[in-house]
């Protein structure tokens, strides 16, 4: 297991923004940090009211926004736009190119959220969105697959990304299958993971590890990923 402490990342302050980066984006690099097998982004971002990213361009890469407090607005260049909350997911195949803008959805409040990017393992697909609500579920809720498993949103990766709410004292485990790696990122609250304490903003990558135990330390939410 490495850890890679909240206080580690890089990061910047740009007043209407906030943001905090687990792996090298933007003006922060770090040649020992630039993703983590398919996971190349996690950015922490808190975006002041009536702010947000103007209309911008990616391509061929699948983005997944994980609302933690407030209300984000999307719009991309296919024609699609919806506003994302808690409890909801948001995924975006850029493919072979799409334009896109995230608002805070709120004039008065502040939003929350995790942008999250993963490589494809195919180039060149047809740009796509995806919004999927998910009920808060008892231990990990499988949330983005590559087969949109247990209505799960569909990425074009071998990934699977969950997502578990733990109370203190409350347990969640999941198999890694033999040659597969884990990343654990806390978004908030505290747990231990295989014993190891790890706070909000923390990470972990599994190697060679059987398993993901996590137990609630103070109430969390936590977002795991499976990948090749």
């Amino acid at each position: 297991m490495n850890l890679r402490r909240s206080v580690e990342r890089g990061g910047a302050d740009h007043g209407w923004l906030n943001t905090k980066h687990t792996f090298s984006f933007a003006d922060y690099y770090d040649p020992r940090h630039m993703g983590f097998r398919a996971l190349r982004v996690i950015n922490e971002d808190r975006v002041a009211a009536g702010q947000g990213f103007g209309t911008h361009p990616h391509r061929d890469m699948e983005i997944i926004s994980y609302v933690l407090e407030g209300a984000l607005a999307h719009k991309d260049s296919t024609g699609t736009d919806g506003v994302i909350t808690p409890g909801e997911v948001q995924r975006m195949s850029a493919g072979t190119g799409v334009r896109h803008s995230e608002q805070n959805a709120s004039k008065t409040e502040g939003v929350h959220f995790l942008q999250i990017w993963l490589q494809p393992d195919r180039l060149g697909v047809r740009p796509s969105y995806e919004q999927k609500r998910f009920p808060g579920a008892k231990g990990l809720q499988l949330i983005a697959s590559s087969d949109g498993a247990n209505g799960s949103v569909t990425i074009n990766a071998d990934t699977k990304l969950y997502a578990a709410v733990l109370a203190a004292g409350e347990r969640a485990s999941l198999d890694l299958a033999p040659g597969r790696y884990g990343w654990v990122h806390v978004a908030r609250g505290e747990v231990t993971l295989n014993g190891q304490a790890l706070a909000a903003g923390d990470g972990a990558a599994l190697s060679d590890e059987a398993k993901v135990s996590l137990e609630g330390v103070r109430d969390a939410e936590v977002l795991v990923f499976d990948l090749a």
